[in-house]
């Protein structure tokens, strides 16, 4: 050999691929046996966070375009505007509503009187019953409005009873019914009766 060269390297031992067991051996003009497969996990992991960031991008977007939406359907004030003025159009006259006539005689609140103030037991709303006497010379309709107090005075609900007509003279019992619990000893009074000629 040349001084110049210097010897070629020795063999190195090639790892042998066995066959599992319970295989045939392998034919000696087979191909040889692959490789085993690479594992894939910087793969998948790159794909996970790639498509992380797209859904994020994705929902990023979507969050921009609905405030951006908002943003426009909101209102603001219009601007002052330099057109010369002009005048109104002509409005027509207004007219007042008719008033529905009161029956006449003496006041209503005395056609009305509590016969029972009370509460459920099973839910503790109030109510009151009511004996209305029509007591002026014509056919009326009422609305009697009952505020339901505490032992303090102060209001804790309220009710309304109303009823058809009555004849003169005529009598009707209607309750007026509370909402809410009221303690016992909740009491009830007329805060006001409107009686309506028919």
């Amino acid at each position: 050999m040349s001084d110049y060269f210097p010897p070629p390297p020795p063999e190195q031992p090639q790892p042998e691929h066995r066959a599992p067991a319970g295989a045939s051996p392998p034919s000696p003009w087979a191909a040889p046996a692959a490789p085993p497969g690479k594992q894939r996990t910087g793969l998948i992991v790159t794909l996970a966070v790639g498509g992380g960031l797209v859904v994020a991008g994705a929902m990023v977007a979507l969050v921009y375009s609905l405030m951006d939406s908002v943003s426009d359907s909101i209102a603001l004030p219009p601007e002052r505007s330099d057109a010369p003025y002009s005048e109104p159009y002509d409005e027509e006259p207004y007219e007042e509503e008719p008033v529905e006539p009161v029956a006449p005689g003496p006041p209503a609140e005395g056609d009305v009187t509590i016969t029972k103030c009370t509460r459920d037991s099973l839910i503790s709303w109030p109510h009151a019953d009511l004996r209305i006497v029509n007591r002026s010379g014509s056919p009326a309709a009422y609305i009697v409005s009952i505020t339901f107090v505490d032992a303090d005075g102060a209001v804790v609900s309220d009710g309304i009873a109303t009823t058809e007509e009555v004849a003169p003279g005529a009598s009707v019992k209607v309750r007026a019914q509370g909402s809410g619990e009221a303690a016992a000893g909740t009491k009830c009074r007329i805060a006001e009766v409107d009686r309506h000629a028919l």
